[in-house]
């Protein structure tokens, strides 16, 4: 990509959308085009189609999405279907039609099978059955990574399709109804520990194993793909190695400084049983993650106490 090229980044107020913004600034690209979910729903065709045909990005990196945590994908699994297929629908179709060079499409590592083998490989993708508590958003977003995969096998469509693992970082979501694992611990670990509360308490059995990944790092692995001509297809983005949710409280408990009790409340699903992702397919590209966990959460930590007046 060139450093004058137009790019749209779809979802640049969310957790990964910024994080592709700042690394686009950092290695020289200005000319970005942004758009508020106010300024642009890409849930309404006619309004996407104008946008691509008014603006005609030459790149377009889609971090827009309706996302939340295994609380919020279970209530609302008609609202995170309908709403990420909206999205992808019109995005992908007037990129194609617009010309754009070439697609960056986001998802998650829900869309493989609940019980996939593990690590889990590209190739694993509706070979069984997904995790119920996400099906909406997971089945919307294999339905992404299909048109991206039909368009480009009928109409030569470029693009790059990217499954993370767990994202954390920098824009997290703190609330205690919809956000993911690793923010929601770090919240009531902080705030256990100001209350003065001698136990804090675990969902579920605490021995599911998720792989965390800190947002900069997913930013970055989107920049290189795209950068790279031959890069096309599926690609998994992960650090290659999990943890027990267990063993993640442990973590920030000690992080925080907290010493109390953990107490596992077993009326609360445990989700996926594991989830790891084989990154082998990108690391051979020669891309690899910079932030480990522990230097990760020490940053979210740091970002939460500076912005916590923003949370309620």
């Amino acid at each position: 990509m060139d450093t004058s090229a137009k790019i749209f980044v779809a979802g640049h107020h969310g957790m990964v959308g910024s994080s592709i913004v700042r690394s686009l600034q950092r290695n020289g690209y200005t000319n970005l085009l942004l758009r508020s979910s106010s300024e642009l729903d890409l849930r309404d065709q006619r309004s996407t189609m104008d946008f691509f045909a008014d603006e005609k990005p030459d790149y377009v990196f889609m971090a827009a999405a309706k996302v939340g945590g295994i609380l919020a994908n279970k209530e609302q699994q008609a609202e995170f279907f309908y709403d990420n297929l909206a999205i992808e629908l019109h995005t992908i179709h007037a990129a194609h039609l617009s010309g754009v060079k070439k697609f960056c499409f986001l998802g998650s590592s829900c869309i493989y099978p609940k019980l996939a083998p593990q690590p889990i490989k590209e190739d694993a993708l509706m070979t069984g059955h997904l995790e119920p508590t996400n099906f909406g958003y997971a089945s919307a977003k294999i339905a992404g990574v299909k048109m991206c995969e039909a368009y480009h096998d009928q109409y030569g469509f470029s693009y790059v399709a990217l499954m993370p693992c767990n994202l954390y970082g920098p824009g997290d979501n703190f609330d205690p109804r919809s956000s993911h694992v690793l923010p929601a611990l770090l919240r009531r670990v902080i705030e256990t520990k100001e209350r003065g509360e001698e136990t804090i308490v675990l969902w579920g059995t605490g021995t599911p194993k998720r792989e965390f990944l800190y947002v900069d790092d997913v930013a970055s692995a989107c920049l290189f793909l795209m950068q790279n001509e031959q890069a096309t297809g599926l690609f998994n983005v992960g650090m290659g190695e999990d943890i027990a949710t267990k063993d993640l409280l442990e973590k920030i408990c000690q992080i925080v400084g907290y010493q109390g009790t953990i107490v596992p409340d077993l009326s609360k699903p445990d989700g996926t049983p594991r989830k790891v992702l084989d990154v082998s397919k990108l690391q051979a590209l020669g891309w690899k993650p910079t932030v480990d966990l522990d230097a990760g959460i020490q940053l979210l930590y740091a970002w939460f106490l500076e912005h916590r007046g923003e949370f309620v």
